[in-house]
């Protein structure tokens, strides 16, 4: 008998604790966002999709076209088109593509890259409508994002001519 009064108190106990838990929750501070007019600040270790690193010198993408990054993803989203022009040492990036919906956000083409020509974006909301919305072309982005940037590539810098011999 007595552990019947037991148990009976036992679960009134239990009972306003829980209650005094959700009254204090309850009563408490609200931690709603009203998301299209509230945003929350994304965490700087936020993965989202990747993207081209500006270079500060050139206002172009720091990519070396090395393809390591198109070799290493394990999922084939990446695809990169380079071009050498006639009379330069090195490619140039023209075209990287990225298919997103193809993408598992593993980071190995971020944690490869030779010169840190890539990074994780921070677009958490992307909508689309159709899969062919998560199909990204980052070197068109990259310009974008210069020119809303304002970046203006610094002059190179011209190198001294040689003085004309003297005539004799």
């Amino acid at each position: 008998m007595i552990a019947y009064f037991k148990e009976i108190v036992s679960g009134a106990w239990s009972l306003i604790v829980g209650m005094r838990l959700t009254a204090g929750f309850g009563l408490g501070r609200t931690m709603t966002v009203h998301y299209p007019f509230e945003r929350l600040d994304v965490t700087p270790n936020f993965r989202g999709h990747i993207d081209l690193i500006i270079d500060p010198d050139t206002a172009e993408s720091k990519c070396i076209t090395c393809m390591m990054c198109e070799k290493t993803c394990p999922s084939s989203c990446i695809g990169i088109q380079a071009e050498k022009p006639e009379g330069a040492k090195k490619k140039i990036l023209v075209e990287y593509h990225l298919d997103f919906t193809k993408c598992s956000l593993c980071g190995n083409c971020v944690e490869v890259c030779p010169v840190d020509a890539l990074e994780f974006s921070h677009e958490y909301n992307l909508v689309g409508t159709s899969r062919h919305d998560f199909h990204f072309e980052l070197v068109s982005r990259l310009r974008d994002k210069v020119k809303k940037l304002g970046i203006v590539p610094k002059p190179k810098p011209v190198p001294d001519a040689p003085a004309p011999a003297p005539e004799a």
